[in-house]
């Protein structure tokens, strides 16, 4: 059985600069550089949120040139007067392909795919519609190249994600790929009505306080 970890969260916007000023509003610390995906035409800014667990602002680079596929994260269905929003989570995993088996048909994960900015390099799960699995309530998959987790050479600005939760209108079948992908704490679900539209909540403290996403 595949043991999967919280690894990131990820907040998409129509642009960068909408991302990074909602985050700096909500929790009061300004993102730092990531870098660009050119295999995706996004860029990202990223925030420590523990020893090997960070939050990621994601937004179309409007300098790059289209992909030539849907790009991920559901970025491709933002309009401009979008805000921005907490979309997407991943989790980590030591083999993304058994993890990805035991996820089976409970969520259409997508494709193993290779990425990369430079450094350094990745395997990750990615729709080839580019829509985010169960509504964003279901993960991308990692697997990172080996050495230190990205969030380790990030700045410790006093954030740390106290809880994830995952609203679906059937929690049984989120419950269902989560012990699938053998994936738990810091992760709850959460029911919500029939036909409602799927959601996360992050639960942050900070220097300031909780601060919820």
């Amino acid at each position: 059985m595949p043991a999967c970890q919280l690894d990131h969260i990820t907040v998409t916007a129509p642009t960068l600069a909408q991302g990074a000023a909602w985050i700096e509003n909500k929790l009061g610390v300004a993102a730092a550089p990531g870098g660009k995906h050119s295999a995706m035409g996004t860029h990202n800014l990223l925030l420590r949120l523990g020893e090997a667990l960070f939050l990621e602002i994601i937004a179309i680079d409007p300098d790059a040139p289209p992909p030539g596929r849907a790009r991920w994260f559901a970025l491709d269905t933002l309009g401009a007067d979008a805000p921005p929003a907490l979309s997407a989570w991943v989790a980590r995993t030591g083999d993304i392909a058994l993890a990805a088996e035991a996820a089976g048909p409970l969520a259409a994960l997508g494709a193993i795919t290779p990425m990369g900015r430079g450094a350094p390099n990745w395997l990750i799960t990615i729709p080839g519609d580019g829509n985010l699995p169960l509504g964003g309530v279901g993960p991308a998959l990692i697997e990172w190249e080996a050495g230190p987790h990205p969030a380790a050479g990030m700045a410790d600005l006093g954030l740390s994600l106290a809880r994830l939760e995952l609203f679906h209108p059937e929690p049984q079948r989120v419950g269902a790929l989560l012990d699938a992908i053998g994936m738990h704490a810091p992760v709850t679900v959460v029911q919500i009505d029939a036909g409602a539209r799927p959601y996360l909540r992050a639960h942050i403290d900070t220097p300031a306080g909780p601060r919820i996403l």
